[in-house]
């Protein structure tokens, strides 16, 4: 079954960024901007984990974990941007599952949640499935590609450029947002940098890199089995 993510940060670029990779993760997801707003949700929409930023305006973390935690057993992992054992010791003391520091790798928080999910909900959590687009198949559990079957290497870079156009088969990925899920923020300066990762890609596919398509002026896309 699905679990729903709640994302409470005032950081609208995070939002986004988290939103992608949970999605693409499986997982149905709503969002917050403040510690009132995720409060309501916690209370209305019931998810199954919030992601709880420390510094928000109006009602910081700590106060919104204390009024979930009134409300609701829902895990909760606080997210940070001071590195302060205090701050630690308190958000677990009102009762956060997990304590995680930024910057932080959107895919190390994304296995961050799953491993929550697991231990507060055990079995009930179902594993993504593998990804499969004609010959090629990848798991983003175990970051293993096979091309016809036949284990593929692939670089870091690759592989995530790969797992995000796969995951949405014949939808048109920006190279911005593309490179976003590459390094989690994205600069317009470096855009072309995508066009390397597609090239080396498509060669290491063989054939099957024809299926990654390019959008002039847009992006790229990868085409679905039709």
């Amino acid at each position: 079954m699905s679990r729903t993510i709640l994302i409470a940060d005032d950081d609208a670029q995070l939002r986004r960024t988290l939103r992608a990779y949970l999605e693409d993760a499986g997982f149905t997801v709503l969002v917050a901007g403040t510690g009132q707003e995720a409060v309501f949700a916690v209370r209305h929409d019931q998810p199954d984990l919030v992601l709880l930023d420390v510094m928000m305006p109006e009602m910081d973390g700590f106060e919104a974990a204390r009024l979930i935690r009134k409300q609701s057993a829902v895990p909760v992992l606080m997210l940070t941007a001071r590195d302060d054992e205090a701050d630690q010791t308190t958000g677990l003391e009102l009762g956060a599952d997990d304590y995680i520091t930024k910057p932080f790798s959107p895919r190390v928080l994304v296995a961050r949640v799953k491993a929550a999910l697991r231990r507060a909900y055990g079995d009930l959590v179902a594993e993504p499935p593998v990804l499969r687009v004609g010959p090629v198949s990848l798991s983003e559990e175990t970051r293993d590609v096979k091309l016809d079957g036949e284990p593929l290497a692939l670089t870091r870079s690759e592989f995530d450029l790969l797992a995000a156009l796969m995951t949405r088969p014949d939808r048109v990925f920006t190279r911005m947002e593309l490179l976003e899920r590459l390094q989690g923020e994205a600069f317009a300066a470096y855009e072309r940098t995508v066009d390397v990762h597609v090239k080396n890609l498509r060669a290491k596919l063989g054939t099957a890199g024809e299926r990654i398509e390019t959008v002039y002026g847009v992006g790229y896309r990868m085409r679905g089995d039709e």
